[in-house]
């Protein structure tokens, strides 16, 4: 191949993702969002094995606030029922929990949740 059909073909390539070689400006290429569970989380309530991965998770404890107060619960199902806790916590400090598929946690005033196993 040719350095000319070389460079043919790649203004080929830059052209099917919007670049537009006669002015020099450069292709932006937008990718696509990851499906799939959350290997890290935040303030709300969310369906293991669905919204979140299972597996063990660790928080730094209560995010920073005038009344640092984190909550967190595993629960049976979604319903808000005091029958549905699993287990729950207020920790002061670093905290891990361990979530199974089919779990609802639900978490608040905690710094993020992130996936350690």
């Amino acid at each position: 191949m040719s350095d000319q059909q070389i460079l043919d073909a790649a203004e080929k390539v830059l052209a099917s993702v919007g670049a537009d070689v006669s002015k020099g400006v450069e292709p932006s290429v937008t990718l696509p969002a990851v499906p799939g569970p959350k290997t890290v989380v935040g303030p709300g309530t969310y369906l293991v094995g669905e919204d979140m991965k299972p597996g063990t998770y660790k928080t730094a404890g209560p995010s920073s606030s005038s009344i640092p107060n984190c909550y967190w619960a595993r629960n049976k199902d979604d319903s808000g029922e005091f029958g549905s806790i699993i287990s729950n916590g207020t920790p002061q400090g670093q905290s891990r929990i361990t979530v199974k598929k089919g779990e609802v946690f639900e978490t608040s005033g905690c710094e993020m949740w992130e996936i350690v196993s």
